[in-house]
């Protein structure tokens, strides 16, 4: 499976991504021919590219020259725009995803409604063109997968048509909620409300780098120039090791001694339910000698606050951890197959795309023991017996 992997050690915005893109080998014909099939008026915009050096690294610097003053742009019309555009369905799909998540943050930093949100003139022919460009770029290369390491968070403020505001940008911090940021940068706008939207919409996960087989690497240069770090993002292109899948969730957890042992049961299935990876309980021994659980709940980076706040309000806890970790996991798909007693559904796992084992799921074997008048355990070894061969 083909990969690629957004070091973001600099920061990240819409430029340097395209950039990164066209170094990495995209043409810029490519990009520019794909562009104008938006129903954007030509002469009113230019696209092109140079190489350039920050800190004695050779990047490419992408540039989006805007001839003429441009209308406001609401969500709704761009949105609109992209969809009826000849574009390749997966490069609409992608574009659609970002400026979602872009207007969804802007929407809610000025309290309007989705479709309300407008882009400020130069600034709206930007954000098509990097967030366009982008998802045309995805689709040349044939990428499947895309990871992204933590974000540096950035420090100081940034003049913007609202004033002056602290960095992150407002749209940009909502952008981050949930995503590994760190702190170890110096001051600067470090990532942009674009790419933010770019990697929060595209990464299948965070972190490290998975491994892989690297066949490219391509430099995008920013338009500024830091005193602490090079000012470019690094894209590194390859092709997966195997089928070990390795991504960032977050473990949340708290300490229980106060509330009805039946609720727990309730408790899990909610969380369960509303998309954690797992549940479990573990016994403690609490202040003042109390008998209590340790609730430990495996979430997803975008399901994290969801579950966090099911915690709060389905138990008497009232405040949680959470922090995250990297998992290893194995290919793993859910089929039907044909047996002795019926069609059922088994969980089928593999490695390197060849089966490993096939594992009878539970809810099937309950409702066959009940159906046939047998044990569950006997449901189980009918199972396991007629489907692991295949």
């Amino acid at each position: 499976m083909k990969i690629i992997y957004f070091d973001c050690f600099a920061g990240i915005s819409g430029d340097m991504t395209v950039g990164a893109f066209l170094d990495l080998g995209v043409p810029l014909e490519v990009v520019k021919g794909e562009i104008a099939k938006l129903p954007i008026p030509h002469s009113s915009y230019s696209l092109s590219a140079e190489k350039t050096s920050r800190g004695g690294i050779t990047a490419t610097r992408f540039h989006v020259h805007v001839e003429e003053h441009q209308p406001y742009r609401h969500y709704a019309d761009i949105a609109g725009m992209i969809e009826r555009s000849p574009l390749s369905e997966r490069a609409k799909e992608m574009a659609q995803r970002i400026f979602f998540r872009l207007a969804e943050a802007e929407a809610r930093v000025h309290g309007v409604e989705i479709g309300h949100v407008h882009f400020h003139e130069v600034g709206a022919v930007d954000s098509i063109v990097d967030i366009v460009g982008t998802a045309v770029c995805l689709v040349y290369l044939g990428i499947e997968e895309i990871h992204v390491s933590p974000l540096p968070y950035g420090s100081g403020y940034i003049e913007t048509a609202h004033g002056r505001l602290p960095v992150p940008a407002p749209a940009t911090a909502e952008l981050l909620q949930g995503m590994p940021v760190h702190g170890e940068i110096g001051p600067g706008e470090r990532v942009t409300p674009t790419g933010a939207a770019i990697v929060a919409a595209l990464a299948h996960g965070f972190g490290r780098s998975p491994a892989m087989h690297v066949s490219a690497m391509g430099y995008g240069a920013g338009s500024r120039d830091f005193a602490d770090t090079p000012n470019i993002l690094r894209l590194v292109m390859g092709e997966t090791v195997g089928k070990l899948q390795n991504e960032e969730i977050y473990v949340v957890e708290t300490h229980i001694d106060d509330m009805n042992p039946e609720v727990l049961g309730f408790l899990m299935e909610r969380l369960l339910e509303s998309g954690a990876l797992d549940v479990a309980f573990s016994p403690l021994q609490m202040k003042k000698n109390r008998p209590g659980v340790k609730l430990t709940v495996l979430s997803p980076r975008e399901k994290l606050d969801q579950l966090a706040r099911l915690v709060l309000t389905e138990s008497t806890a009232i405040g949680v951890r959470y922090y995250p970790v990297e998992r290893i996991v194995l290919d793993r798909s859910v089929e039907e197959r044909d047996t002795s007693l019926g069609k059922t559904l088994v969980k089928v796992i593999r490695d390197d795309g060849k089966p490993l084992r096939v594992a009878p799921e539970f809810e099937e074997c309950r409702r066959l023991a009940r159906e046939k008048g047998i044990p569950i355990l006997e449901v189980y070894k009918i199972i396991e017996r007629e489907t692991s061969g295949r």
